[in-house]
């Protein structure tokens, strides 16, 4: 069973347009102000097995409408970024995007998860000429995002290393030493953008 339904063109598609959008407006960044707006960006359509085993674990039919409308990760976008300011930036300008309805925003930077996660997570509902699951034309399709800068996703990619990967004996333990270095990493985080502002005003 293909769980994208004939879909995946679309998604591969629509994946290839949002990671140009964040091109376009690094490159207008960068001509305007002379930094990049983001250290790194990655995107990906969720594997069909990944998408099979998230609607199973929801509860959800195993069916190409709760792939693309019950779920809303089946297109993810990464912007990792030097700075926290930035994050914000970039929030500001997928604001102004024509086609683009932000849907849903949570910000685990101002308010970190209890386990020391922070990040900026964005749904975002695309429209495309492509007919949609539902049959509405112009269809409308879900694109999440998630921001960070690079200790926050150092942070992540380690604590999902240790956490998922590994049979941890002491997890109570190894909690609190994740949550504690979040913290300092979120201070180091505080710290960088203080002093760029600081040798911004000298300037």
């Amino acid at each position: 069973m293909d769980i994208y339904g004939g879909y995946t063109p679309v998604l591969d598609s629509l994946l290839n347009q949002m990671l140009e959008y964040f091109r376009k407006e690094n490159q207008l960044h960068q001509k305007k102000t002379g930094d990049s707006l983001y250290e790194h960006l990655i995107g990906r359509v969720k594997r069909p097995e990944s998408m099979i085993e998230k609607c199973q674990r929801k509860e959800l039919p195993v069916t190409p409408k709760s792939a693309l409308k019950e779920n809303r990760d089946s297109v993810g976008i990464r912007v990792v970024c030097n700075f926290i300011d930035d994050i914000y930036t970039c929030i500001d300008l997928i604001k102004e995007w024509n086609d683009v309805e932000i849907v849903k925003q949570k910000d685990y930077i101002t308010n970190a998860k209890p386990n020391g996660y922070r990040s900026y997570h964005m749904i975002l509902d695309v429209e495309r000429p492509e007919e949609d699951i539902v049959g509405n034309t112009p269809g409308h399709y879900y694109v999440e995002v998630q921001l960070r800068t690079i200790a926050m996703d150092t942070w992540a990619s380690l604590e999902h290393e240790m956490k998922y990967k590994h049979k941890i004996k002491n997890p109570e333990m190894i909690g609190k030493e994740l949550k504690r270095v979040a913290d300092e990493l979120a201070s180091c985080d505080v710290s960088m953008q203080t002093l760029r502002h600081l040798i911004r005003e000298e300037d």
